[in-house]
């Protein structure tokens, strides 16, 4: 009796193995002390040794960790954020929760990125940040969208919940800006259940970002003698998240290398198929493909046909300008429908062995 061959999801959790996690949560579930604590600080200091980021905040949630961003960029009430309606929805109801005007800025509909172009084109003087995402794993284009900065004197935020482990121009994916915002979601290239790291460029925003993290209230001084000046969150990391992270970090590089070399793969391999284009994006960008995107033309179609064929696939995030939360910010964005007409994502991840990358090779070289 025959089998159908077994689905390929378009994400799968990563874990550490049992025996390197289990007992170091063991430790830490029955040690008293399971919120904020030395694994949470041990756990900002390592990830950023990883990310090549020395300064970092933790989070529970990339959202909070976003939200934190704006308000160190001085966002609030009656201010503007230039960001991208391709993203997940978080992203952009961060700004609404700093109480800022979210402002569409174009994409480029070869890669669903930010353009330069189009950002300058939205920055007014109530800009007071940026907010740029790497969408999919793939760099924007960094060093024209700072340059659009830096004229401006505006900060820029990176979201780069897709993008861990990607480069651009060398360097570490969020090391060129003022913040850079890493999710450590249930699906993220590194999970640790949910969490979020924020990197800061200056040292200086440190001190405030804890203090924003935990009810306005600085933990390191005693509790009786402090003063709450200005509004804070419970948006804090605790000792259990912060374990599970210190673990994943012991086993993370070769899953994103996986990725990586997946994508790479595709890049290759899917080159010239009749109805598929391929992203395109800057010669200094390195993406690390948290999932592949095609440009099909019937795309509608090569969908139906890849789940026939139990091959995992989706448009994973509706754009954000459709949203009625978000419906004051509405405007042409040409590009953008341009690329949301015919993207779709699908597997690259951790899980595809070989035999899995050339079957999807084969599904789009049949046609659809």
């Amino acid at each position: 009796m025959s089998h159908a061959p077994a689905g390929i999801p378009l994400f799968k959790v990563f874990m550490a193995p049992e025996a390197a996690l289990l007992p170091r949560l063991r430790e830490v579930l029955y040690s008293g002390q399971i919120s904020e604590g030395a694994p949470v600080a041990e756990f900002e200091q390592r990830f950023g040794a990883f990310a090549g980021q020395p300064h970092i905040l933790s989070f529970y949630s990339g959202t909070a960790a976003l939200h934190v961003a704006l308000l160190l960029a001085g966002a609030g009430p009656g201010d503007e954020v230039v960001s991208t309606a391709m993203t997940a929805e978080p992203t952009n109801l961060a700004v609404l929760h700093a109480g800022a005007r979210v402002v569409w800025a174009d994409v480029d509909p070869r890669n669903g990125n930010l353009s330069a172009a189009a950002i300058e084109a939205k920055i007014t003087p109530r800009t007071r940040a940026i907010l740029v995402v790497h969408y999919g794993g793939i760099p924007a284009s960094m060093a024209a969208i700072r340059a659009v900065a830096a004229r401006h004197g505006v900060p820029v935020i990176e979201d780069a919940a897709h993008a861990l482990g990607a480069r651009y121009a060398g360097l570490p994916i969020g090391s060129q800006s003022e913040y850079a915002m890493y999710s450590l979601q249930a699906i993220k290239h590194l999970t640790t259940v949910d969490g979020g790291m924020l990197a800061c460029r200056n040292a200086g925003d440190l001190p405030r970002g804890r203090r924003l993290r935990w009810f306005g209230i600085d933990r390191a001084a005693p509790r009786t003698e402090v003063d709450v000046a200005e509004v804070g969150y419970k948006y804090h990391m605790n000792n259990v998240n912060a374990t599970i992270g210190l673990v994943q970090l012991e086993h993370i590089a070769p899953v994103i290398e996986r990725h990586i070399a997946n994508g790479k793969y595709f890049d290759a391999a899917l080159r010239g198929i009749p109805g598929i284009e391929l992203c395109a994006w800057d010669a200094a960008a390195e993406p690390s493909y948290w999932f592949y995107t095609v440009l099909a033309e019937r795309r509608d179609e090569l969908a139906r046909r890849l789940t026939e064929l139990g091959i995992g696939n989706s448009l994973a995030h509706k754009r954000n300008d459709r949203h009625s939360v978000f419906a004051a910010s509405r405007c042409e964005l040409p590009g953008l429908d341009r690329f949301y007409a015919s993207m779709l994502h699908i597997p690259c991840g951790w899980w595809l062995d070989e035999a899995g990358r050339e079957r999807i090779v084969s599904a789009l070289r049949q046609g659809w």
